[in-house]
């Protein structure tokens, strides 16, 4: 007589998922994760926002995510708050961004050549559609990565993660705006409202010494969180303040 074992070794995964706002949202996770073949036991978790699934075999990410759909699904060791993936804050770290912004601000000082009647109100507005449009560009690149980054920072991509893929239209919109001069007034209020909302998010990150990646430049660069982003949101806001009034 001969017996045979036949061991069954079941795996436990671990992963950093964005976009759930309510209940609802952890359920459709949870029901999708479940009709995977091999799939015995998953667990949601809305203020962590990770999932753990105990499967037969491990899933890869590209699986996982066609069936839990717009929410986005990472393995949690390649979550952006891990603090090995991210440079140290540096002037080399934020190069990228500091040159971005160096040639925005001589386009848009040599867009007044030859300096007769140099204007500074209307070297802000050029200044301010240079930098909706570039910064716009770099996070239209990846859509998906940018709404998984800004969500883990910013107040209304967190509860409203379709925001996220908004948000960088919004910036374009108001590039537009500021660059043909289109309804100054409102556009400058849009602004203050929309980058002072945003800058709350920062700020909290920062006091909290979270460890995450920025995503004012999309998935482009690999930047770090820091006092940088604060001074940039309160920057832009600043010359939308002067341009309300000088009335420009």
């Amino acid at each position: 007589m001969s017996f045979s074992v036949v061991l069954i070794v079941k795996m436990k995964s671990e992963y950093n998922i964005s976009g759930m706002t309510c209940q609802g949202c952890v359920n459709n996770v949870k029901n999708g994760l479940e009709s995977l073949d091999g799939v015995d036991n998953v667990v949601v978790s809305l203020e962590e926002e990770k999932v753990w699934i105990e499967s037969d075999s491990k899933f890869s990410v590209d699986e996982l995510q066609k069936v839990v759909g717009h929410y986005v699904i990472k393995e949690a060791h390649s979550d952006n708050i891990s603090t090995g993936e991210l440079p140290q804050p540096s002037i080399q770290t934020y190069k990228p961004l500091i040159l971005i912004i160096l040639f925005i601000l001589m386009t848009s000082i040599l867009a007044q050549y030859p300096f007769a009647n140099f204007s500074w109100q209307i070297w802000m507005r050029h200044f301010m559609a240079g930098f909706f449009i570039v910064f716009s560009f770099f996070k239209i690149l990846n859509l998906a990565e940018f709404a998984s980054s800004y969500s883990m920072y910013d107040w209304v991509a967190g509860r409203w993660f379709t925001w996220g893929y908004i948000y960088p239209f919004v910036e374009l919109g108001l590039g537009i705006l500021y660059l043909i001069n289109f309804f100054p007034l409102a556009t400058n209020w849009v602004t203050i409202i929309i980058l002072g909302v945003s800058s709350l998010g920062v700020i909290q990150s920062n006091l909290q010494k979270r460890k995450i990646k920025c995503a004012c430049l999309g998935d482009v660069f690999n930047l770090p969180m820091s006092t940088v982003t604060i001074v940039e949101d309160v920057g832009m806001m600043s010359m939308a303040a002067l341009m309300i009034f000088f009335g420009n």
